[in-house]
């Protein structure tokens, strides 16, 4: 199997921290697994050098098929096995092109010959049954490297859901998320102001200038974050009860709207939230 230079960028990435981070020592680790016998010290170059010069010499031989199974290995997904789904998709797009599609067959990665180019499955016809059925694996603040303060208000925040989803209180349970999720936005655009500000979706007051990020809504933060591809289709379609959280803390408005949360409307939210904080991880790894 040979492939392409844009695959091997894209595979380059996937290795590095889109599937997860891996340091100098642990791509070292990664590629003496395929046969390299490399020692990590000093003068060691950079990491995507090193994936690169790797990639470039085991293409075309039996170890790159091995690098990708390894990649793709489901017992190192374990709890996140539609995240590694969606990565094995987005590949796909990339792989195509050299003639191969990738295809998980429970705990097996196979690999098909193909024609055709492959085109990602659109999210937004996603049923709220095949959304519920992701595992996006626990809710995990400290990976979000926020600051110390923020991230055990946060934290803490998490622990509180937890007990009111476990006692039923679905009317709490959604207000908190929907506040949950927007510190987590909040957080994230605090380190990122200027793509937050920026971004064509950003609010603006009655002159025109971009508001304060304290000022922003959820909605607003949802928006924008969708806008800079932080958030996936999945999160910002199924986001609209936690969008309009606010509403349903006044008992008026929510007589109003004649909003009664179930069960199963809990169980979708929270599902976005996991899903939101899930691919505000991988933005986070992404830019280390």
């Amino acid at each position: 199997m040979r492939l392409n230079e844009a695959t091997l960028k894209e595979l380059r990435k996937l290795i590095n921290e889109k599937s997860k981070y891996r340091s100098g020592p642990e791509l070292v680790e990664y590629f003496n697994d395929l046969g390299f016998s490399d020692i990590y010290g000093k003068g060691f170059p950079s990491r995507w050098y090193y994936t690169d010069e790797k990639l470039n010499i085991i293409n075309g031989s039996p170890e790159i098929i091995k690098c990708i199974e390894n990649l793709f290995s489901p017992n190192q997904y374990i709890g996140k096995y539609s995240y590694l789904d969606q990565l094995i998709d987005d590949f796909n797009q990339y792989i195509s092109y050299d003639g191969w599609i990738i295809q998980r067959d429970d705990r097996v990665i196979k690999f098909n010959k193909t024609e055709r180019i492959h085109e990602k499955k659109s999210i937004t016809e996603i049923s709220e049954i095949e959304f519920l059925r992701y595992d996006f694996g626990e809710i995990d603040i400290t990976k979000l490297n926020f600051e110390t303060a923020i991230s055990t208000v946060l934290t803490n925040r998490v622990k509180e859901l937890q007990i009111l989803i476990e006692g039923k209180a679905y009317l709490s349970s959604i207000i908190s998320m929907g506040s949950l999720l927007e510190g987590v936005l909040l957080a994230i655009a605090k380190i990122n102001p200027m793509i937050y500000n920026k971004s064509k979706s950003s609010p603006k007051d009655k002159d025109g200038a971009v508001k304060k990020l304290f000022n922003w809504s959820l909605n607003d933060l949802v928006d924008v974050t969708y806008e800079l591809d932080i958030f996936k289709e999945d999160v910002f379609k199924f986001a609209s009860t936690l969008r309009y959280f606010r509403n349903y803390i006044h008992p008026f408005q929510q007589m109003s709207s004649g909003f009664t949360p179930t069960e199963e409307t809990v169980c979708i939210c929270y599902q976005v939230l996991k899903a939101a904080i899930t691919q505000i991880e991988q933005f986070v790894l992404s830019n280390r």
